[in-house]
């Protein structure tokens, strides 16, 4: 079964679809469906990340399909890229952003993702781009949980005069939370104090390797999962292409154990945020985010079965 994008909603064509997935005009029921949302107008230090969605399909045709880690293959399933949304005309930043928020939903505001089986995984982007995808999960599913990785806590309530800043989207996430819905955090190291208090009195925080795994081994494994992947959550030293880089972070190993958990579960929906193409000009960081994806992806088609 398919489901028609509306006729007033333009995508722009991706520089190469990932990994040569079929650049799709409509959405087909049990796939997955890659958007991209090119935007770093609230980033606060160094900017690139509407290069990003872009940034990571120019290079996966060139890495493996098959993931050894899960012993599977991109080639046996069925997955399609939408394109990019369009940031519109405007040259303000804040109406750029809600030209791409309002397209985001005009496409799947119809869509009963539970009942369709669609499952989307947005690049970004910076992390601003996540509420759009984040508010529509939530909506869907009353028992959500959500799995926050990134180097920093994203709690406060605005920065740098934006209400939607990427250094306030789990904030904004939380404006949609119900009394069932669920927050884990993994991989903070960045944050102020009030953003750790929090953080510890509600539990949300996770602060070693080993209690985060196991809390989502604890997960039901009918209860859906979101992933909202921040990209800095890994050390700089193995990514340094991304705008905000925080020392201490975690390696691709870690990422690994957690996507075999996520592999097993009912993994419904992921965000891969703030690659920042043009500050790593080695294009390593763009592989390694290629290569998050390609491991996300076979993680959301696992989870099927």
């Amino acid at each position: 079964m398919t489901y028609a994008i509306p006729a007033t909603v333009s995508l722009d064509e991706p520089v190469r679809s990932y990994f040569g997935a079929d650049i799709a005009t409509e959405l087909t029921a049990n796939s997955t469906h890659l958007i991209g949302f090119g935007f770093d107008g609230t980033a606060c230090f160094r900017k690139g990340t509407r290069y990003g969605p872009d940034g990571l399909r120019a290079v996966s045709e060139d890495i493996e399909s098959y993931s050894p880690y899960l012993d599977a293959d991109l080639e046996d399933h069925a997955f399609y890229d939408l394109g990019n949304l369009q940031l519109g005309d405007s040259t303000d930043v804040e109406s750029q952003w809600r030209y791409a928020t309002d397209t985001f939903n005009s496409i799947f505001a119809p869509i009963n993702l539970v009942e369709s089986g669609i499952k989307v995984l947005t690049l970004g982007g910076e992390h601003s781009i996540s509420y759009a995808p984040i508010a529509k999960y939530l909506q869907q599913y009353p028992d959500l949980v959500l799995l926050h990785l990134d180097a920093h806590a994203d709690l406060r309530d605005g920065f740098d005069g934006f209400h939607y800043s990427h250094a306030s989207i789990i904030r904004r996430a939380l404006d949609h939370f119900g009394p069932d819905h669920q927050l884990i955090q993994y991989g903070i190291r960045s944050g102020t104090r009030d953003e750790y208090q929090w953080m510890h009195k509600h539990q949300t925080v996770r602060t070693s390797r080993e209690a985060f795994l196991q809390s989502v081994a604890d997960i039901p494994a009918n209860r859906p999962i979101y992933l909202t992947l921040d990209l800095d959550y890994f050390d700089p030293s193995y990514l340094p292409g991304t705008g905000t880089p925080e020392p201490g972070g975690e390696d691709f190993h870690s990422f690994v154990a957690l996507i075999k958990l996520l592999r097993a579960r009912n993994f419904v929906g992921a965000d891969v945020v703030e690659l920042s193409p043009e500050i790593d000009p080695t294009g390593n960081s763009n592989v390694f985010a290629a290569k998050v994806v390609r491991e996300v992806i076979l993680a959301l088609e696992g989870s099927r079965s």
